[in-house]
């Protein structure tokens, strides 16, 4: 069942959810708490309840993904393709060049997923995507 989420700006309340999304990825506490301080997250929301999320850092001429989690509970929704397309909009928004994402390359999940969406292979775990000037 895909349901379109509401993905809106973060809020101290959705906290937690990252957290516990990063921490079952990577155990990644402080690595999620520097993400907060720095960067730029939207939260993708369905019926009211946060379910996954995006951080984008802005590099110069562009913005990376930081990290781009969906809760086990909604994987089944088409969250991560809808947080990845407002990822773009932001990054087109920003005036970014490129939108950039590092995956490991053994993560061969995360790969097909970029890639299906347009992305390359430009360094050993940078993909990018060519973004349209306005």
């Amino acid at each position: 069942m895909h349901r379109r989420a509401v993905i809106r700006s973060f809020r101290s309340e959705d906290e937690g959810l990252l957290f516990g999304l990063a921490r079952l990825d990577r155990g990644a506490d402080e690595r999620t708490l520097a993400v907060l301080q720095r960067e730029t997250v939207f939260v993708a929301e369905v019926e009211g309840s946060a379910a996954g999320y995006v951080a984008l850092e802005l590099r110069g001429d562009a913005v990376r993904v930081d990290q781009l989690f969906v809760s086990s509970d909604h994987e089944e929704e088409d969250l991560g393709p809808q947080l990845l397309a407002y990822a773009e909009g932001y990054a087109i928004s920003q005036s970014a060049r490129v939108l950039q994402v590092v995956v490991e390359p053994e993560n061969h999940r995360a790969v097909t997923f970029y890639r299906g969406r347009g992305f390359v292979l430009v360094g050993d775990e940078l993909l990018e995507l060519v973004l349209p000037c306005l």
